[in-house]
């Protein structure tokens, strides 16, 4: 099988696996309780945390545990409103961004708050101008997405950082699930107030994640019943998925400081032969992160395509995996202006660094076969 699915889910690394499946056997103690073998797993707790604060450049005391990115752009989000509601209800986010950033500015703007959402430019990027018009004397949030799931735009995150530093009171959120592993992680560099990532993107483990809080920033807690995780999000520990997340970034870290050539040579590849076939529209802009191509083959639909393809071994995606049942246009292409019919036929390749140039010369052989295939019956049609 060639796995080109990687923006869904990673595959977890072996010595992930192995350090989650030590820490539920061995040290399996509530790390809230009171005896040392509860103290145990509050020390490898600890340990884990320190370690994702050294990789990302912050205190440990600015890092939560979370379930994911899902709970952790929601805690983010409604977190900052709740908690600053007294000083503004105006939240500032863009029209690409991942439904567990939309649908909960939807939720507060139901209960009052007002939501702007700035548009973006045909490669998918918003811009700094239109930012700073939509400030108002009432706005407390900007969230922004890093990487874009869909079509891997990258967002300019450093530029939007330095703006707000003129805006004390206005919170920045990065959703930056997609760029953890992929983009090097400069959160004080880029002036983030909050910052939510999740492991399975990372090859850690479905059901853990972690958000970013800098120091002095106060959130209204969204779980509450206990006194974990500094009374921010409460229930029990997770200590075996929160260890292995500590090992995944650390080892996903290590991969793309040594293997980022190789990845931007596949891409590289991939976009070559896909824009010189006549019946594919790339959607992905030149300058985006490495491992995300987006693409239409001209009057099929993307859900066809995906099931050709998996019928020889080969697995993509359409949009991203949270819409990808719904069947209708993507949303991102949409705001880049691409037609319903191109929108509906986009798929997405998602890579990792395991992906090789063999498997994207395979991609390409099999993809041309299918495409002829398609094209054959749809003119007898």
């Amino acid at each position: 099988m060639i796995y080109f699915d990687n923006s869904a889910t990673t595959k977890p690394y072996d010595e992930v696996l192995d350090a989650y499946i030590k820490v539920n056997r061995d040290m399996y103690g509530n790390a809230s309780s009171l005896h040392n073998f509860g103290g145990k797993s509050e020390q490898l707790i600890t340990r884990a945390r320190e370690q994702i604060a050294n990789l990302c450049g912050v205190k440990p005391t600015e890092i939560y545990f979370t379930s994911g990115g899902t709970e952790g752009n929601n805690m983010a989000i409604k977190g900052a409103a709740m908690m600053h509601r007294n000083r503004g209800n105006h939240i500032i986010t863009t029209a690409v961004e991942h439904p567990s950033v939309k649908e909960p500015c939807e939720q507060l703007r139901s209960m009052g708050f007002e939501i702007t959402y700035l548009p973006v430019n045909k490669d998918g990027v918003v811009s700094i101008t239109d930012l700073r018009d939509a400030i108002t004397d009432e706005t407390t949030l900007v969230s922004v997405m890093y990487v874009n799931n869909e079509v891997g735009t990258i967002q300019p995150i450093g530029e939007i950082g330095k703006l707000l530093e003129q805006y004390p009171k206005i919170l920045f959120h990065v959703d930056y699930v997609q760029g953890a592993g992929k983009l090097a992680i400069a959160i004080h560099e880029r002036f983030i107030d909050l910052c939510t990532f999740s492991a399975h993107k990372f090859h850690g483990l479905k059901g853990t994640g972690f958000l970013y809080k800098k120091e002095g920033v106060n959130l209204a807690p969204l779980i509450t019943g206990g006194n974990q995780e500094y009374k921010m999000r409460s229930g029990t520990e997770n200590t075996g998925g929160i260890v292995a997340m500590a090992k995944a970034l650390r080892m996903a870290e290590l991969q793309r400081k040594n293997n980022e050539k190789k990845l931007q040579l596949v891409r590289e590849y991939l976009c070559e032969k896909l824009a010189a076939n006549s019946n594919i529209i790339v959607h992905t802009p030149v300058t985006s992160t490495p491992h995300i191509i987006n693409f239409s083959a001209i009057g099929l639909k993307g859900e066809v395509l995906v099931h050709a393809l998996e019928e020889q071994g080969i697995i993509i995606s359409t949009t991203s995996a949270c819409s990808s049942k719904d069947k209708l246009p993507s949303g991102t292409l949409k705001a880049m202006k691409v037609s319903d019919e191109l929108a509906m036929g986009a798929v997405r390749i998602s890579m990792s660094y395991d992906n090789t140039l063999t498997e994207a010369e395979t991609f390409i052989k099999a993809l041309n076969i299918i495409l002829q295939r398609l094209n054959k019956v749809m003119r007898r049609i």
